[in-house]
């Protein structure tokens, strides 16, 4: 498998072009069944794309943080349970691996001939996925606190400890630093971001052997460790609703949390005006210094089951292009950095441009990387616990992912 398009996705990040809008469903039957994240950017494209229910045509969504264990199962069935899987970077490698997603250069031909290619998702010369919106983890700060600290706006992570540290000294916040460090997948992308921000390589060139085990896998955990000694000491349960939560509560000053997570934390819902008003998105902090920001480029886009019917899968395309329609993304402007020319760079969406703009690599999309993702979020928690060395947690890791790949055939 080749290697995405990401030349052309990387300069969506700044130029945003898209999609083109189409006016009505237009679909003669058929049904259609979405399994996707829950947030509110695949909830507006949802909820649009129900609207072409009716004379002949269903169209049901399942949103749900499980949505990774579930989609291969669910278009795994012949008929598959669901016709549209919305996926990421990363997601959407086992689908491929394992056929459960079909083709969409023919339905493009015919339902959205102008669709530009920076929303083609191209694997081996075939579209397999239509991209609708850009992401990245990147810092958001209180200008309040860091002022009352009397520290400046970090652009480094040894300025956001050193922030930290000037917080907690002044007794503003104990803890007011939190990450997405929950034990498993969360965890795993942290380190990955870290990791590329050194500009080091996951894996040897050329191959799939792992390629962690040096002094950039070392320094990028060690820099983890430093951040959350100033994080609540629940910090491996985080995932993104937890430090949104603690966001909106007023209780953290300097986190990384994910570009989509913007609308939701600035707007007037859930959080007071203090904290809203005082709220900054900036780009993702580089480290070790390196000029690029530790952090990783992502998308998410729609693929289509290949265990339906041409009906079936038809109808699925036109659900989720109505869904994608221009009047949504207006409607939806702080939702998302949507890959449409109807979207406006927002508050919202600053650390995610900014972060792309200043250099931040695209998330690895390799048919193995997925394998790589599972064995650093299962064996790196005892490193930040303390009871591990960095160089201990590295080589459980490369075990583990060197077990995985050779029994699925990428290693010999």
């Amino acid at each position: 498998m080749n290697m995405f398009k990401t030349a052309a996705l990387g300069t969506a990040f700044a130029v945003l072009s898209g999609t083109t809008a189409i006016a009505g469903c237009g679909i003669a039957a058929g049904n259609v069944s979405i399994i996707a994240n829950d947030f509110p950017a695949i909830q507006a494209i949802s909820e649009a794309a129900k609207a072409c229910a009716g004379d002949g045509v269903t169209v049901t969504a399942n949103l749900t943080k499980e949505h990774q264990t579930l989609n291969a199962p669910g278009m795994t069935g012949n008929p598959a349970e669901y016709s549209v899987a919305v996926i990421a970077n990363s997601s959407i490698v086992p689908l491929l691996n394992d056929g459960l997603i079909r083709p969409l250069d023919d339905l493009i031909a015919q339902y959205a001939p102008d669709l530009p290619n920076v929303n083609k998702v191209t694997v081996d010369g075939k579209v397999m996925a239509v991209a609708f919106m850009a992401n990245a983890q990147h810092l958001f700060y209180r200008a309040d606190i860091l002022e009352q600290a009397g520290v400046a706006v970090p652009t480094t992570y040894e300025e956001v400890v050193a922030a930290a540290e000037a917080i907690r000294a002044a007794g503003i916040m104990e803890t007011p630093v939190a990450l997405n460090t929950g034990a498993g997948w969360n965890l795993a992308e942290e380190f990955i971001n870290m990791y590329m921000g050194t500009g080091g390589e996951l894996f040897e060139a050329g191959t799939a052997n792992a390629s962690i085990e040096n002094e950039n896998g070392v320094a990028a955990l060690n820099m983890l460790k430093e951040l959350t000694a100033y994080s609540n000491p629940d910090f491996l349960t985080f995932d993104s609703n937890a430090t949104q939560a603690l966001w909106e509560a007023g209780d953290t000053a300097l986190s990384v949390m994910w570009g989509s997570r913007g609308g939701p934390i600035l707007d007037d819902e859930g959080s007071d005006a203090s904290i809203v008003s005082s709220t900054v998105l900036a780009a993702a902090p580089t480290f070790g210094g390196n000029a690029i920001p530790a952090t990783t480029l992502w998308w998410d886009g729609f693929t289509i089951a290949t265990n339906i019917s041409d009906e079936d899968a038809a109808a699925s395309f036109q659900a989720m292009m109505a869904g994608l329609a221009t009047e949504v993304v207006e409607a939806n402007q702080d939702a998302a950095v949507w890959l449409n020319p109807a979207y406006q760079a927002t508050p919202a969406s600053a650390g995610v441009v900014a972060s792309a703009q200043s250099g931040a690599r695209p998330y690895p999309m390799l048919p193995y990387v997925g394998l790589m993702h599972t064995a650093l979020g299962e064996n790196l928690a005892e490193f930040l616990q303390g009871s591990e060395s960095a160089e201990q947690a590295l080589a459980d890791v490369t075990a583990a992912y060197t077990t995985a790949a050779t029994a699925q055939g990428f290693l010999q």
